[in-house]
């Protein structure tokens, strides 16, 4: 036994297991609350769950081949991807489907489902920001102003999805940029400048246009006109309310029977909630914060080892899971107004599902290289430090 425990400490795990599991028991509650959400929607009650089951399917293949290739050609090709999933972005713009009155989904040909454009745009953003970080780590941190070329890399996503307009994806694209900047070590005067004129900027947009200013008055006080504008948040609610502590039990929601819109995607959450209670939410909410508090590990080690574009790589992965898990929770829970963003992992899409898949395939990518480079024999000389303790020196 001693010697057992001996290996064990001295080679390690072969990955990062509590992301991983944490990431299949996401999984696998969201099949099994996509099945019951989706009943009654179609004449076939098993349609959304066997698309489902066949996208998880495909998102563990994906994320088997991210595992499976090396960060370098990632970073290596991250203009040319940056530079594809801005084209994609583009052409949603002029080819794609209008849905609820936002062009986000591109129709491919045959039995394959549409492309969620916004979903392939977070790996070429968080890939070409990770490759510029790791190659310019000192120059974030001394000069004042170096932050400026990647903030206008990000105008142009954050624009594109503004024409879409997709205002959630250009919140979860800003907050992973300005995340990914704030661990690179980049100046806080800046950021928290280019956060005001951000919070700003919002603040024109939802006055200036009708239907968002609608979603804000109707997030403040839903009742108020709760068949129309509040009509979303005010089901929402009641789903909560009925669930109480333990839940109604598992496929006894009333309000996914065409009460609550969009209950096995965007508002799932709230399915979950009147069906498994608190105790169900709770839990699903601590599920999320161990695949992120893993995620975010993973992305210092790599840090602490000098594996900097696995590193930044990771915190960008971490912040986007967080930010689109956070503002999905809270719009379902009545903390934000409104937004069409789904709950990953969780939440029935396909492109949704498959991308998340890469990018988890990309963090236990992360983990395996961190460790073999960690017990990689190196001379005494050498030493790798993060770009925080170069910077101190």
């Amino acid at each position: 036994m001693t010697r057992l425990r001996a290996k064990l400490s001295t080679q390690g795990l072969p990955c990062d297991i509590w992301l991983l599991l944490a990431a299949l028991l996401l999984a696998g509650i969201g099949w099994v609350m996509v099945s019951s959400a989706s009943v009654g929607l179609t004449d076939d009650s098993y349609h959304y769950a066997v698309r489902h089951g066949v996208f998880l399917l495909l998102a563990i293949a994906a994320g088997a081949v991210a595992l499976s290739l090396p960060l370098e050609m990632w970073r290596q090709n991250a203009g040319f991807i940056l530079v594809l999933s801005l084209l994609l972005l583009a052409g949603v713009l002029l080819f794609g489907q209008e849905i609820n009155g936002s062009k986000r989904w591109i129709a491919l040909p045959g039995p394959l489902p549409s492309l969620q454009v916004s979903e392939v745009g977070k790996l070429g953003l968080v890939f070409y920001m990770a490759a510029f970080m790791a190659r310019f780590p000192l120059v974030l941190r001394t000069r004042l102003f170096a932050m400026l070329r990647p903030l206008m890399v990000l105008v142009i996503p954050a624009g594109l999805l503004f024409c879409a307009p997709d205002f959630g994806g250009m919140v979860v694209y800003t907050v992973c940029v300005v995340g990914m900047l704030m661990m690179a070590g980049a100046s806080l005067l800046v950021l928290i400048s280019t956060g005001a004129l951000l919070g700003v900027g919002a603040t024109l947009m939802v006055a200036l246009e009708p239907y968002r200013l609608a979603r804000w008055t109707s997030f403040l006080d839903p009742w108020a006109d709760q068949f129309a504008t509040g009509y979303q948040l005010t089901q929402a609610l009641i789903a909560f309310g009925r669930g109480h502590v333990t839940g109604t039990g598992l496929g006894n929601s009333v309000q996914k029977l065409h009460f609550l819109p969009e209950a096995h995607t965007d508002f799932i959450f709230a399915v979950i909630a009147e069906e498994l209670g608190m105790i169900g939410a709770i839990a699903l909410v601590l599920l999320f914060t161990l695949f992120i508090v893993r995620a975010m590990l993973i992305a210092r080690r790599a840090e602490l080892a000098g594996q900097l574009f696995a590193a930044y790589m990771s915190y960008g992965i971490s912040f986007i899971m967080a930010a689109q898990a956070f503002i999905n929770i809270a719009v379902s829970s009545g903390l934000l107004p409104t937004k069409g963003l789904t709950l990953p992992l969780v939440s029935y899409g396909g492109s949704s599902l498959v991308v998340t898949g890469v990018m988890i395939g990309l963090l236990l990518r992360a983990d395996r290289e961190t460790r073999r480079h960690s017990r990689s024999p190196r001379p005494p000389s050498s030493r790798a430090s993060s770009p925080r303790a170069s910077g101190a020196r």
